[in-house]
Protein backbone atom coordinates (compact mmCIF):
# COMPACT_ATOMS: atom_id res chain seq x y z
CA UNK A 1 0.00 0.00 0.00
CA UNK A 2 1.19 3.54 -1.19
CA UNK A 3 1.90 5.79 1.85
CA UNK A 4 0.93 9.51 1.87
CA UNK A 5 4.65 10.37 1.48
CA UNK A 6 4.11 8.62 -1.87
CA UNK A 7 1.44 10.46 -3.36
CA UNK A 8 2.61 14.07 -2.47
CA UNK A 9 6.25 13.47 -3.88
CA UNK A 10 7.08 16.06 -6.32
CA UNK A 11 8.13 13.47 -9.49
CA UNK A 12 4.19 13.01 -9.42
CA UNK A 13 2.92 16.19 -9.07
CA UNK A 14 5.18 17.25 -12.29
CA UNK A 15 4.02 14.07 -14.29
CA UNK A 16 -0.11 14.49 -13.22
CA UNK A 17 0.76 18.49 -14.56
CA UNK A 18 2.03 17.12 -17.73
CA UNK A 19 -0.05 14.59 -18.49
CA UNK A 20 -2.97 17.38 -17.96
CA UNK A 21 -1.45 19.98 -20.65
CA UNK A 22 -1.12 17.41 -22.98
CA UNK A 23 -4.83 16.30 -22.19
CA UNK A 24 -5.71 19.70 -22.68
CA UNK A 25 -3.59 20.50 -25.80
CA UNK A 26 -5.43 17.79 -27.84
CA UNK A 27 -8.61 19.27 -26.23
CA UNK A 28 -8.00 22.87 -28.23
CA UNK A 29 -6.81 21.23 -31.00
CA UNK A 30 -9.66 18.95 -31.77
CA UNK A 31 -11.98 22.18 -30.74
CA UNK A 32 -10.38 24.15 -33.26
CA UNK A 33 -10.61 21.81 -36.21
CA UNK A 34 -14.32 22.39 -36.83
CA UNK A 35 -13.93 26.26 -36.48
CA UNK A 36 -11.05 26.03 -38.76
CA UNK A 37 -12.64 23.69 -41.74
CA UNK A 38 -15.60 26.59 -41.87
CA UNK A 39 -13.55 28.82 -43.26
CA UNK A 40 -13.00 26.89 -46.41
CA UNK A 41 -14.74 27.66 -49.42
CA UNK A 42 -18.41 25.89 -49.93
CA UNK A 43 -18.64 23.64 -52.25
CA UNK A 44 -20.82 25.83 -54.73
CA UNK A 45 -18.31 28.43 -54.59
CA UNK A 46 -15.45 26.14 -55.42
CA UNK A 47 -17.25 25.16 -58.30
CA UNK A 48 -17.28 28.48 -60.13
CA UNK A 49 -13.81 29.15 -59.51
CA UNK A 50 -12.77 27.63 -62.96
CA UNK A 51 -14.48 27.31 -66.20
CA UNK A 52 -13.51 24.62 -68.98
CA UNK A 53 -13.99 25.96 -72.31
CA UNK A 54 -14.24 23.84 -75.34
CA UNK A 55 -12.00 25.65 -77.92
CA UNK A 56 -13.27 23.62 -81.01
CA UNK A 57 -16.69 24.79 -81.04
CA UNK A 58 -14.68 28.56 -81.57
CA UNK A 59 -14.51 29.20 -85.31
CA UNK A 60 -11.14 31.63 -86.67
CA UNK A 61 -12.32 35.12 -86.37
CA UNK A 62 -15.42 34.39 -83.24
CA UNK A 63 -15.21 34.76 -80.05
CA UNK A 64 -16.96 32.56 -77.40
CA UNK A 65 -18.82 34.02 -73.60
CA UNK A 66 -18.36 31.71 -70.75
CA UNK A 67 -19.12 32.90 -67.19
CA UNK A 68 -16.03 32.32 -64.74
CA UNK A 69 -17.18 33.21 -61.16
CA UNK A 70 -19.76 36.01 -62.21
CA UNK A 71 -18.14 37.58 -64.78
CA UNK A 72 -18.12 37.39 -68.86
CA UNK A 73 -14.86 36.21 -70.42
CA UNK A 74 -14.48 36.77 -73.46
CA UNK A 75 -12.32 33.70 -75.29
CA UNK A 76 -11.61 34.67 -78.84
CA UNK A 77 -10.52 32.38 -81.86
CA UNK A 78 -7.99 35.03 -83.86
CA UNK A 79 -7.26 34.88 -87.40
CA UNK A 80 -3.64 34.83 -89.07
CA UNK A 81 -4.47 38.60 -90.24
CA UNK A 82 -5.42 39.82 -86.48
CA UNK A 83 -2.29 38.17 -85.39
CA UNK A 84 -0.14 39.98 -87.63
CA UNK A 85 -2.12 43.49 -86.94
CA UNK A 86 -1.42 42.71 -82.92
CA UNK A 87 2.42 42.47 -83.65
CA UNK A 88 3.67 45.84 -83.48
CA UNK A 89 1.00 47.97 -82.04
CA UNK A 90 1.64 49.23 -78.88
CA UNK A 91 -1.00 51.64 -76.71
CA UNK A 92 0.09 54.77 -74.76
CA UNK A 93 -2.69 54.27 -72.20
CA UNK A 94 -1.41 51.31 -70.35
CA UNK A 95 1.47 49.76 -73.27
CA UNK A 96 1.83 45.67 -73.23
CA UNK A 97 2.95 43.70 -76.07
CA UNK A 98 0.40 41.40 -77.26
CA UNK A 99 3.10 38.61 -76.53
CA UNK A 100 2.60 38.92 -72.74
CA UNK A 101 -1.33 38.84 -72.71
CA UNK A 102 -1.53 35.45 -74.73
CA UNK A 103 -0.33 32.31 -74.22
CA UNK A 104 -0.53 31.26 -77.93
CA UNK A 105 -1.36 33.82 -80.45
CA UNK A 106 -4.02 32.39 -82.07
CA UNK A 107 -6.00 32.43 -78.75
CA UNK A 108 -6.91 35.60 -76.71
CA UNK A 109 -8.70 35.21 -73.13
CA UNK A 110 -9.84 38.32 -71.54
CA UNK A 111 -12.17 39.45 -68.79
CA UNK A 112 -15.32 41.01 -70.31
CA UNK A 113 -15.56 43.84 -68.12
CA UNK A 114 -14.51 47.49 -69.26
CA UNK A 115 -11.51 48.95 -67.01
CA UNK A 116 -13.83 51.96 -66.52
CA UNK A 117 -16.73 51.19 -64.55
CA UNK A 118 -17.18 47.80 -65.57
CA UNK A 119 -19.45 47.89 -68.29
CA UNK A 120 -19.40 44.50 -70.81
CA UNK A 121 -17.66 45.87 -74.00
CA UNK A 122 -19.29 45.13 -77.64
CA UNK A 123 -17.65 43.34 -80.21
CA UNK A 124 -16.30 44.64 -83.39
CA UNK A 125 -13.85 43.72 -86.32
CA UNK A 126 -11.30 45.77 -84.50
CA UNK A 127 -11.60 44.92 -80.87
CA UNK A 128 -14.13 46.13 -78.61
CA UNK A 129 -16.10 49.48 -77.12
CA UNK A 130 -18.23 49.85 -74.20
CA UNK A 131 -21.28 51.53 -75.00
CA UNK A 132 -21.00 53.31 -71.59
CA UNK A 133 -18.69 55.40 -71.58
CA UNK A 134 -16.63 55.32 -75.30
CA UNK A 135 -13.70 52.83 -74.06
CA UNK A 136 -11.88 50.95 -77.06
CA UNK A 137 -10.13 48.31 -77.00
CA UNK A 138 -7.96 46.67 -79.59
CA UNK A 139 -7.97 42.73 -81.06
CA UNK A 140 -5.23 42.24 -78.15
CA UNK A 141 -7.96 43.52 -75.31
CA UNK A 142 -5.52 46.69 -74.79
CA UNK A 143 -7.13 50.34 -74.37
CA UNK A 144 -6.54 52.70 -77.28
CA UNK A 145 -8.97 55.59 -76.69
CA UNK A 146 -11.50 56.27 -73.97
CA UNK A 147 -11.63 57.06 -69.97
CA UNK A 148 -10.89 53.45 -69.37
CA UNK A 149 -7.66 53.42 -66.97
CA UNK A 150 -5.80 49.58 -68.16
CA UNK A 151 -6.42 47.03 -70.83
CA UNK A 152 -8.85 44.29 -70.05
CA UNK A 153 -8.06 41.74 -67.41
CA UNK A 154 -6.62 38.87 -68.96
CA UNK A 155 -7.52 36.01 -66.17
CA UNK A 156 -5.32 32.52 -65.16
CA UNK A 157 -5.84 29.96 -67.43
CA UNK A 158 -4.11 27.08 -69.03
CA UNK A 159 -4.28 24.65 -72.01
CA UNK A 160 -5.56 21.24 -70.69
CA UNK A 161 -5.11 20.13 -74.10
CA UNK A 162 -5.13 21.68 -78.46
CA UNK A 163 -8.77 22.07 -78.00
CA UNK A 164 -9.35 22.63 -74.44
CA UNK A 165 -8.38 25.64 -71.71
CA UNK A 166 -9.60 26.14 -68.16
CA UNK A 167 -9.80 29.44 -67.25
CA UNK A 168 -9.30 29.81 -63.28
CA UNK A 169 -6.72 28.01 -60.77
CA UNK A 170 -7.65 24.62 -59.69
CA UNK A 171 -8.64 25.06 -56.24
Amino acid sequence: MASDKDLDSPDRRDFLGKVTTAVGAVGVAGACVPFISSMNPSKDVTSKSTSLVDLASIPKGKTHTIEWQGKPVFVTHRSDETIADMQDVSTEIDPQADADRIQKPEWLVVVGLCTHLGCVPNRNEEGWICPCHGSIYDNSGRVVRGPAPSNLIVPHYEFVDEKTIIVGKKV
